[in-house]
């Protein structure tokens, strides 16, 4: 017994002994646990690694991802109180990804999102990539039209960098905030060249999705942003970007002019339906009509009569659904060729209406061409 402990003092002795020499030596060349690589390989000045940077640049409309706490109640905050550099300058280590610059674009909370500020950041990337200002653009945004915004975005801009939503579900005040981290993954993912030409992508809680898939699922939980038809993209996995999915072709329409895009309504199925809210939609001229309808997007006939006799007067109809999940096929149920309707196949209600006022603005409202859009990409 007492050999034994003799030997295992020396075996200690000399590891030591080791670990001492080792740490000497590393510290000479710079090498100590947390110096960068380029320390050894890279002894550029800090100015000359900064320029060698990807440009990001982020533009911030408000949400909670700049929400502060309000006193009114348990959890209380108001949306887009905190501005696009203070965002910035709370998440650490940012600046070793990328060489950021930040613009405010509006401060709000995404439910009184608009057309004017869709346009202005349309033309605000648009402007950054044509004249070479940035490689890629992050957008902090709120999360309840986060998937509306997104969508449009990737319908109207000519590009094939990267741009990546991203939002947070606990304001930045708040315990336990989850928008520092997602406004650091979002950058990194941003930034990687695997999410060139990819589209429009939404970046929140490690998980990377399209445009066209993505949807908000829950009401407060960190991980409502899902793609429940189509799959997420990809995950932001301890640091790692990874991409699940091939690049998918894209689809394009021309942005208008100037806002607001043509008038489209949501009409919401249920239960002991009339035709009343249909026949409210006609009198208000509005230019096309989704039904989110019950099931593969069906309705009742009475509604469904209404919904007829709107598309006979050039009114574009789209039928999508309530349900979360599933795809609205042609001619199932429904007789859509008959009637003269378009099924809005994987988007939901909210971004079917976007596709619908961008091909109406851009003079396709035949049923058959509709559809053709609808079918683009899938």
């Amino acid at each position: 017994m007492m050999t034994i402990t003799f030997l295992s003092s020396t075996i200690r002795k000399s590891l030591v002994q080791k670990l001492r020499t080792a740490v000497v030596a590393s510290l000479a060349v710079g090498l100590v646990v947390g110096a960068p690589v380029y320390a050894q390989e890279n002894p550029m000045n800090t100015s000359t690694q900064k320029a060698a940077l990807p440009r990001v640049l982020l533009l911030a409309t408000g949400g909670t991802i700049a929400g502060s706490a309000d006193s009114r109640g348990s959890g209380a905050y108001n949306a887009g109180a905190i501005g696009a550099q203070q965002l910035i300058s709370s998440v650490a280590g940012l600046g070793e990804l990328a060489s950021l610059s930040a613009e405010q674009v509006a401060s709000i909370g995404s439910q009184d999102m608009t057309d004017d500020v869709w346009f202005k950041l349309a033309h605000r990337i648009q402007e950054a990539f044509d004249k070479h200002e940035a490689d890629s653009v992050v957008i902090t945004h709120g999360t309840d039209t986060m998937e509306e915004t997104a969508y449009f975005l990737s319908l109207v801009l000519k590009t094939d960098k990267p741009v990546v939503l991203v939002g947070s579900m606990r304001p930045a005040t708040a315990l336990g905030a989850d928008g520092p981290a997602n406004i650091y993954q979002a950058v990194q993912v941003a930034v990687d060249r695997q999410s060139i030409g990819r589209g429009v992508l939404v970046v929140m809680n490690d998980q990377i999705d399209s445009a066209r898939g993505v949807t908000k699922t829950h009401s407060t939980s960190v991980q409502t942003m899902q793609s429940p038809n189509l799959g997420s993209q990809g995950y932001v996995d301890l640091g790692h970007v990874r991409f699940l999915q091939p690049v998918q072709p894209s689809q394009l329409l021309t942005l208008p002019k100037a806002a607001p895009l043509p008038r489209v309504e949501i009409i919401y199925s249920h239960s002991n339906m009339d035709a009343s809210q249909i026949e409210h939609a006609i009198a208000d001229k509005a230019k096309g009509i989704i039904l989110a309808g019950m099931g593969d997007g069906n309705t009742s006939k009475a509604a469904l009569a209404a919904l007829e006799k709107a598309a006979s007067q050039g009114i574009v109809v789209v039928r999508s659904t309530r349900v979360s999940k599933g795809y609205v096929n042609r001619d199932v149920e429904v007789d859509d060729s008959k009637s003269g309707f378009v099924a809005s196949m994987d988007l939901n209600p909210q971004k079917a209406r976007v596709l619908t006022q961008l091909l109406i603005a851009n003079g396709i409202t035949d049923p058959v061409k509709v559809q053709e859009a609808f079918l683009n990409g899938h």
